[in-house]
């Protein structure tokens, strides 16, 4: 594995990512670290990491343009998470053809504000919305594609069940989505509890994969925040009877989901989705932990597959009626 890279180092020196900008040298050191220098199996593949303002927050971003890409796919990942570790995903994504747009969510990976807190759900919107006008600027091909993990897929359940009009979008793709975690009811008493007294509790690294390399990467990922904040525990229980009680929506998500998820209430979680919106294709992958995009490599292929499978054949109007 790659020397360190050095993120207070890089953080000060990043650009806005529309502008062409020459990258620091600390950029292919992040990207070497993260296995994001992915050239090599794509020529002529062209890569960005850079800024934008949303929210009151520095949002760092990232884009993959490879030759000719014949759509786009707009990544959110997951709570605590960092697009660093979605190497799979762009992996995935630019095998078929697409651009791949990603960034970190406030208080995580290089983006500002504090260690994976958030002030209240409707702030990963508004963040989203500035990832959208980031892909109408560079002019991404369309359709947009979606794709979120865990929180990435709460924002995405969110955006289409109260806006969701973009003409762009394509599918939305939503792995192990949020809507409640595990032990729910117990974790908003605990929040109850706790929050006169701190601000946050120890963080506990969890067997979320079966990829044993990937939860020992974790370990000294130096992005990885360290506790869990009473603050963005409390949006959260904001959020959950906010989004249970959204109106329903004509479209249609490409649902992921292992039946091995100790991270979120699954089964309940599905049964809101599959309320919320029509007719929606869910694959369920057996053995399969909550952190799929960091599954292991069989597991990973399964579903890799069946995304395959359902993107090739959306051209832009069957997109569009799907969505």
């Amino acid at each position: 594995m790659p020397e360190r890279f050095q993120p207070d180092t890089l953080r000060p020196r990043l650009r806005p990512l529309v502008a062409a900008a020459a990258e620091p040298p600390e950029v292919q050191a992040y990207r070497r670290f993260y296995g994001l220098d992915l050239a090599e199996r794509y020529p002529h593949l062209q890569s960005r990491l850079g800024c934008f303002q949303a929210a009151g927050y520095k949002i760092v971003a990232q884009l993959w343009w490879p030759v000719q890409p014949v759509a786009t796919l707009l990544l959110q990942h997951g709570y605590y998470d960092h697009m660093g570790l979605y190497r799979h995903v762009v992996d995935w994504a630019l095998g078929m053809g697409f651009a791949v747009l990603a960034c970190d969510l406030p208080g995580h990976g290089l983006s500002s504000g504090t260690r994976a807190s958030i002030g209240d759900f409707a702030e990963y919107q508004t963040v989203l919305q500035g990832l959208f006008a980031e892909a109408a600027a560079l002019e991404l091909p369309q359709p947009w594609h979606l794709c979120g993990q865990s929180t990435g897929g709460a924002i995405l359940v969110d955006y289409l069940l109260n806006d969701g009009g973009r003409p762009e979008l394509g599918e939305t793709i939503l792995l192990s989505p949020l809507v409640r975690p595990r032990a729910w009811g117990w974790s908003k008493f605990s929040y109850r509890l706790l929050k006169p007294f701190v601000t946050g509790i120890e963080r506990r690294f969890n067997a979320n994969s079966n990829d044993a390399n990937f939860l020992e990467f974790v370990q000294r990922d130096p992005l990885q925040p360290l506790s869990l904040p009473t603050a963005w525990v409390g949006a959260l229980a904001r959020w959950v009877p906010y989004i249970e009680a959204a109106p329903r929506s004509a479209r249609s998500p490409l649902i992921v989901q292992g039946d091995a998820d100790l991270t979120v209430d699954w089964r309940h979680n599905l049964a809101v989705l599959q309320d919320k919106f029509a007719s929606p294709t869910v694959l369920m992958v057996p053995e399969a932990r909550h952190h799929l995009a960091n599954e292991s490599a069989a597991l990973r292929a399964r579903y890799f597959d069946f995304l395959t499978e359902r993107l090739k054949s959306c051209t832009e109007s069957a997109c569009g009626l799907r969505a």
